[in-house]
This record gives structure tokens, C-alpha cells and sequence, in this order.
């Protein structure tokens, strides 16, 4: 059977970015230390920017993502699937009863061209095989030739995505995780680089969360025209995974790679290292 990834985060994300305006607004003020200064730019100009890229995120249209998300599949060992996504590269656990899932990584850097193009980075319960996604983690959008970095959190379908943090930077120590308690579910990130994106909430679910997956993904936003430029983030490298107690390997795991509608692939993943519990995700193109 081939896995359908249903409701991943721009999905989720993309559904949901028109309320992303009045979540941002909320965050540190564009001229606060938090906020990662840029290079020859005054405080000013920085926040005219930061207004542009949000704007741009506006301007997906709910609704828009993928229709086919797992467009092929293949076993080579009895816990190792090979998948390929349209939007998603990283790993994915599968079975019942997912109660955690926690994951670190460096924020990366990426290469901004005059492009607008987006990579989100996250850990999740559910959505690889489920319509629900309890999921947190950072944002890459480059715009105007720059890179904006954010920490959010999402219950799709519940509510809209909730950025918390735009001061997020390249370099930032980040970790993130879900934890579930019967119908309640903690989402946490902390970026102890810059302490104000940092959050941890807990929201319920009502019995539509089957927690049948956990992931750990670097993602291609989907807008109203289909998938979206994916940033050349380089390499995300995902460290540390848990997942109910275990690491990624101790569960049946699939390896998605990110592949463009001619097969091409846009982002691939390397294998787990030696302990089970990490992994590189590189970027190859943009679209």
C-alpha cells in the first residue's frame, strides 16, 4: 500500500496563512534585538522587509496544496520503506498509539534569490496517513532576496498555523516536539539562540487525531498554483529523534524523498545514522 501523506504542514500551513498576519503581529517588534540584523540594512528597512514577507505568505491560498503527496513506494528491509513526496523529505514512522516525537537541529541558512521560496522544518504526530497533524518547528521564506525565519506550531484542522517567533536566525539551536496525553497535546519549541521564539502550548483533540505516524520533515509549502519554490536551505540535519521512547529506527520507518512532477529530485534525505535517531535532508532544486 502506498502511504498518502493527506494533511502535511503546508497543507495545514497553506489552509491556513491568511490568519498568519494577525498571529505575526503579536511576535517581537521589527527594531527589537531579538530581530537578526541585516546585513547594510537599517532597522527601518529591515521591517519594511519583514512586512513584504509576510505579506507574501498572505498570499497563499487556503486550500492549496498538493493532490498526491506519495507518488511512489517501494519496501527494501522489514522497518524501511523508500517514498517519494511531492512536498516532503525526511522520515516518517508508522503504526498506532504515537504518544511523542521529538527532534534538534541548527537552523539552516539559505540561499535567497529574488525568488519568493519556502522550506519549513518540523516534528509531528500523524498526517502520513491520517487527515489530522499535530506539528511545530521553524519556517524558512526567502523574499526580496533575504531569508525570514520563524518558529510555529499547528492542530490541523482545528485552528490556523500560530507563528510565535520572526527573530529566528541561521545558526539558532532549535528542538522541538509533541508530546500527547489521552486528547491533549503538548507543542513545544525552544530556540535557546534567541529565547524569545522559544513557546510551549497545550491544545486538545477531539478522537479525529488517530496518532498513527510520526515524522520528522523538511517541507515545500503548496500555495494556490500547486507546490511552492522550495528555499535552498543546503542541509537540515535532524538530530536526537525520539519517538515513544525509542528512536526512529525502533519503529517501521519510511524515507521520503522530495521529487518535482518529472521525477526530479528537489530535496533528498541520507540514510539514519549508526544510533537510529538522526539524519541530513539536502537540497537539490527549487522547484
Amino acid at each position: 500500500m502506498h502511504p498518502r501523506l493527506t494533511k502535511p504542514l503546508f497543507c495545514a500551513l497553506a489552509a491556513c496563512v491568511p490568519a498568519l498576519g494577525l498571529v505575526m503581529a503579536s511576535g517581537p517588534a521589527a527594531g527589537a534585538s531579538t530581530v537578526p540584523a541585516a546585513p547594510a540594512a537599517s532597522a527601518a528597512q529591515y521591517a519594511t522587509a519583514l512586512a513584504t514577507a509576510r505579506a507574501a505568505i498572505q498570499h497563499l491560498s487556503i486550500g492549496g496544496h498538493a493532490t498526491d503527496h506519495a507518488v511512489a513506494s517501494h519496501r527494501v528491509g522489514p522497518n524501511l520503506a523508500q517514498v517519494q513526496s511531492t512536498n516532503w523529505s525526511g522520515y516518517a514512522d508508522t503504526g498506532s498509539g504515537f504518544s511523542t516525537a521529538t527532534g534538534s537541529w541548527t537552523e539552516p541558512s539559505a540561499s535567497c534569490t529574488g525568488s519568493t521560496s519556502l522550506a519549513a522544518f518540523w516534528v509531528g504526530i500523524d498526517g502520513f496517513t491520517s487527515n489530522t497533524v499535530e506539528q511545530d518547528g521553524t519556517l524558512i521564506e526567502c523574499s526580496g532576496g533575504r531569508a525570514f525565519n520563524f518558529s510555529w506550531w499547528e492542530m490541523f484542522p482545528a485552528n490556523a498555523v500560530q507563528v510565535v517567533g520572526q527573530s529566528v536566525a541561521a545558526g539558532d539551536h532549535i528542538s522541538a516536539s509533541v508530546s500527547r496525553s489521552s486528547t491533549s497535546y503538548t507543542l513545544r519549541v525552544t530556540d535557546s539562540t534567541h529565547t524569545a521564539n522559544s513557546f510551549s502550548t497545550t491544545q486538545r483533540c477531539s478522537s479525529s487525531c488517530a496518532n498513527t505516524s510520526a515524522e520528522w520533515i523538511a517541507e515545500a509549502p503548496s500555495g494556490s498554483g500547486g507546490v511552492e519554490p522550495l528555499s535552498d536551505f543546503h542541509t537540515w540535519t535532524e538530530s536526537g529523534a525520539t519517538v515513544n521512547g525509542g528512536v526512529i529506527s525502533s519503529f517501521a520507518d519510511d524515507e521520503i524523498t522530495m521529487v518535482n512532477s518529472s521525477g526530479q529530485v528537489k530535496a533528498q534525505p541520507g540514510p539514519l545514522n549508526s544510533s537510529g535517531n538522526g539524519f541530513s535532508v539536502t537540497w537539490v532544486r527549487s522547484t
